[in-house]
């Protein structure tokens, strides 16, 4: 099964440049804990989670209203492409220890975000997501 015929499709971007209070009222509007972050062209730069705000922001005493999605964004996504095999998708997922992928297409533009929920509900491989998730779910260990 490709990773087209179960993504989420119309994922909406943050831009670089937003501030910290849209991209928090983006998320909170969708109902979600993270935004793909968008250049031009609709081109990937980076990933904003409802805890980069949170911690990185805070962390970095960044006002919500001056601080900007680009100084606290995860800038190296992990991604796939929506030609490829589910299968391939859940091993990103393991290998990096994430709970969602963007998909992307060829020309790397967004297109959609895959979820260990996508592989569990629409896919008949319950072993791969079982695998997934259990190694998503491993205990990090602390940096020291």
């Amino acid at each position: 099964m490709r990773v087209s015929e179960i993504m989420t499709r119309g994922v909406e971007c943050a831009r670089p440049a937003d501030d910290l209070t849209r991209a928090a009222a983006r998320m909170k509007k969708l109902n979600v804990g993270s935004l793909p972050v968008c250049g031009d062209s609709d081109k990937l730069v980076g990933m904003i989670t409802d805890r980069d705000i949170t911690i990185r922001g805070t962390a970095e005493a960044l006002p919500p209203r001056l601080g900007q999605v680009q100084d606290v964004m995860t800038r190296d996504v992990k991604y796939c492409f929506e030609d490829q095999d589910t299968s391939e998708a859940a091993e990103l997922m393991e290998k990096n220890q994430i709970r969602r992928l963007v998909v992307l297409n060829r020309d790397k533009r967004l297109v959609g975000i895959v979820s260990l929920g996508d592989l569990a509900v629409k896919t008949d491989e319950d072993k791969l997501s079982g695998e997934a998730l259990e190694q998503v779910s491993e205990p990090a260990q602390p940096r020291r």
